[in-house]
C-alpha cells in the first residue's frame, strides 16, 4: 500500500477557494477603475499612470479596522468593515489636500471563505467608488493557525495625490482662525476595545438587543460606517482655504488636533457646541467613564476638524451644509505651544 503524500489543502490551505474568490472579485474591483488603470485583476502589480500634475506630491496611509471586526464576526455581516477601512485610509490623506487615486488591501484568516471574502470586497468597493478611487488590488491570505477559525484581519493602503503649492501642512494657522467640525455617524472605527467592554461585558447586551437609547440594535449602531469627507471637503477647497485639518480618530479631538498646531499655537474646543450621538452618552453612562477618558477615546460626536479664517467662517459653513454635511462652529485656535483646551463653555 503506497503512502499518499501530503498536499497544501491537507495543511489547511485551499487553492480552489482562492481561485474562486480571485474570479467573484474581477467584476466588483473592475467597476472602481479610473482611465489611470493600466492593469487588470491578478497581475502581480497594479499599474496606474499619473495624469498631468505640475508638482505632484503622492501622499500615502496605511491602517486597519481594528477591533470592529468582532462586531462583524459577531453579527456575520461583513460589506461594512470593507467601506470603513476606505474611508478611515482617505479621510488621513485628504488632511494634507491629497485626491484618493488607487486602494489596496490585505485580507488575513485561517480559512477562506468566498462568501465572506465577496463581502468584504463589496464593501471596499462601495467605498472606493463614493471618492472616485480605482481599488486596483490587494493579498487574500489564508493562515491555517495563525488566525482564529471563522476571523480575518483586513488592512487597506491608499494613495493620493496634491500639488507641492496646495499641500495643507497645518503650518498656515493662526490665533484668531476658527475651528469647524464634521458631525461623525457614531464611532466609525475607533475605541472599540471599551465600547464592547462596556457594552457585552458589563451591561451583557447582544448585537441583536433592540437599545433603546439608540433607536436600533446594538449591532447596527456599532456597524454603522466610518464616514467619508473627500467629496465634501474636496469641494470646499474650491470656495475658500483651509489652513488645517485633523481625522478624529484614536486619541480623540485633543489628541489628533494636536498633531496639526504649529508649535506656537494652541486650540480651544467649546463642548456643547454640536450634537452629541446618542452612543457616547449611552457609554459613558453605562461603564462610568469620565469625561476626560471618553475624549481621549472616542471621537465625541466630530469626525473631521477644519481651521479656516474667521471671516471664512459662514462661507465654510454654508458650502458644507449645501453637500450634505453638519457643520459645527466649534473652537478656535489662541496664542499657545501646541496644546488643546476642552472649555465647558460654548
Amino acid at each position: 500500500m503506497t503512502e499518499q503524500g501530503l498536499t497544501y489543502a491537507g495543511a489547511g490551505v485551499s487553492f480552489g477557494a482562492k481561485e474562486e474568490t480571485t474570479d467573484r472579485l474581477k467584476c466588483i474591483l473592475s467597476s472602481t477603475y479610473r482611465p489611470e488603470v493600466l492593469s487588470e485583476v491578478g497581475h502581480f502589480g497594479g499599474l496606474f499612470a499619473l495624469g498631468n500634475y505640475d508638482e505632484p506630491v503622492l501622499v500615502s496611509s496605511t491602517d486597519g479596522v481594528g477591533t470592529k471586526l468582532k462586531i462583524a464576526f459577531m453579527t456575520g455581516r461583513h460589506d461594512t468593515v470593507g467601506y470603513d477601512i476606505v474611508a478611515h485610509c482617505a479621510n488621513d490623506i485628504l488632511v494634507q489636500g491629497a485626491e484618493p487615486l488607487f486602494f489596496l488591501d490585505y485580507i488575513g484568516t485561517s480559512k477562506l471563505y468566498p462568501d465572506v471574502v465577496e463581502q468584504i470586497v463589496t464593501g471596499l468597493a462601495s467605498g472606493c467608488r463614493e471618492i472616485g478611487c480605482a481599488f486596483i488590488g490587494g493579498e487574500t491570505a489564508e493562515l491555517p493557525e495563525f488566525y482564529r477559525e471563522g476571523e480575518y484581519d483586513l488592512v487597506g493602503t491608499i494613495v493620493g495625490v496634491v500639488e507641492r503649492s496646495k499641500v495643507i501642512t497645518g503650518d498656515e494657522m493662526r490665533p484668531g482662525d476658527q475651528l469647524i467640525g464634521l458631525s461623525s455617524l457614531g464611532l466609525h472605527t475607533n475605541g472599540f476595545s471599551l465600547a464592547r467592554r462596556i457594552l457585552l461585558d458589563v451591561c451583557g447586551y447582544n448585537p441583536a438587543d433592540h437599545i433603546s437609547e439608540l433607536g436600533m440594535t446594538l449591532g447596527e449602531e456599532l456597524l454603522k460606517h466610518h464616514k467619508s469627507y473627500v467629496g465634501s471637503i474636496l469641494n470646499l477647497r474650491n470656495h475658500c482655504d483651509i489652513k488645517g485639518m485633523a481625522h478624529i480618530t484614536g486619541g480623540g479631538l485633543p489628541g489628533n488636533l494636536a498633531r496639526v498646531l504649529p508649535s506656537n499655537c494652541s486650540a480651544i474646543i467649546r463642548k456643547g457646541t454640536w450634537e452629541n450621538p446618542p452612543i457616547f452618552g449611552l457609554l459613558q453612562e453605562k461603564g462610568r467613564v469620565e469625561s476626560g477618558e471618553m475624549y481621549r477615546v472616542f471621537n465625541m460626536g466630530i469626525g473631521m476638524v477644519l481651521a479656516v479664517a474667521r471671516d471664512q467662517v459662514d462661507t465654510v459653513l454654508d458650502v458644507l451644509t449645501a453637500s450634505g454635511e453638519s457643520p459645527f462652529h466649534i473652537g478656535e485656535i489662541v496664542d499657545g505651544e501646541g496644546q488643546v483646551t476642552l472649555s465647558e463653555t460654548p
